[in-house]
């Protein structure tokens, strides 16, 4: 038992001071991870290294890119090739890939965030079973169902129009977009709903006001995927479409390798001119397509 009689107020200010290295331990650095570096590093090179050889190509004359150093800096760079390029018919390939990709992405918004609403919200089995019905179209190839798909674009009197690419991308990148949003729209909280239900909000009222609000990543996310898929598509343009006036740009590609087989850079102009637009939509969008993918399967 303690003799000090002294306040303990006293004894606190006449406590020696705690020695160096005796206090709480210092909160360590992290270390870093040098084979994630060397592995990064590694992959900028393999991502890099193809695509400064493309710019540059298309830069170069048609002497140069065949018989130069590919990995060389052009030397006397030239624009002729994106010249031959935008006068052979690109804007307008260019003008209907953006319209198939806008329209795509409208419609694959337009249903599939009310679909993956029900499938949050609606506690059935009905809706259960509906809902992975549904995502069966996940494992089903566009290859396997392109003969029915012509020959029911045939029957609609859609075959060689725009229509004739929209609806099968559209119906393609559905069953992803309903997958992304499902786990997007499960982190919305229950307790945001009841308070929602209890003020006689409607499901309706509260899909827009609550659910979509909350949900913009997973909505961005849905929205970049079916612009690259659209963008991208070449089986559909390829069968469904034939004239010159409804190509878009993965096949005006494949017939400028056709016109331009001998030409390289104009080939390689081409396909630098066709990668700038997407490019430039994931650039800005990144982030919002990376949150968004990280939210599926809910909590």
């Amino acid at each position: 038992m303690s003799t000090d009689t002294r306040p303990a107020a006293a004894r606190r200010r006449s406590a020696p001071a705690p020695r160096p290295g005796r206090g709480p331990a210092r909160r360590r650095k992290p270390r870093g991870n040098p084979v994630a570096g060397v592995g990064s590093l590694i992959w900028l090179v393999i991502v890099l290294v193809p695509l400064y050889t493309l710019v540059s190509a298309s830069l170069m004359r048609q002497d140069q890119a065949l018989n130069g150093d590919p990995l060389a800096i052009p030397t006397d760079p030239t624009l002729e090739n994106y010249d031959t390029v935008l006068d052979s018919g690109f804007l307008t390939l260019l003008g209907n890939t953006a319209i198939v990709a806008v329209v795509t992405v409208v419609l694959v918004l337009v249903f599939s965030v009310p679909v993956a609403y029900v499938a949050v919200r609606t506690r059935s089995r009905l809706s259960s079973l509906a809902f992975r019905t549904f995502l069966l179209g996940v494992a089903i190839p566009a290859q396997a169902v392109i003969v029915p798909l012509y020959l029911l674009i045939g029957k609609m009197g859609l075959y060689d129009t725009l229509w004739a690419i929209i609806l099968p991308t559209a119906a393609f990148a559905m069953p992803v977009a309903v997958l992304v949003l499902s786990g997007t729209m499960r982190d919305v909280s229950e307790e945001m709903y009841e308070a929602m239900s209890l003020d006689g909000a409607s499901p309706v009222r509260m899909l827009w006001q609550l659910a979509v609000p909350l949900s913009r990543a997973g909505i961005s996310t849905v929205a970049i995927f079916s612009a690259l898929q659209a963008w991208n598509g070449f089986l559909f343009p390829l069968i469904l479409t034939q004239s010159e006036e409804n190509r878009v740009l993965t096949l005006g590609l494949f017939n400028f390798m056709t016109q331009f087989g001998v030409n390289i850079p104009a080939v390689l102009a081409a396909i630098v001119l066709s990668v700038v637009p997407i490019f430039a939509v994931y650039l800005v969008a990144r982030r919002a397509l990376v949150n968004g993918l990280m939210g599926v399967g809910g909590k």
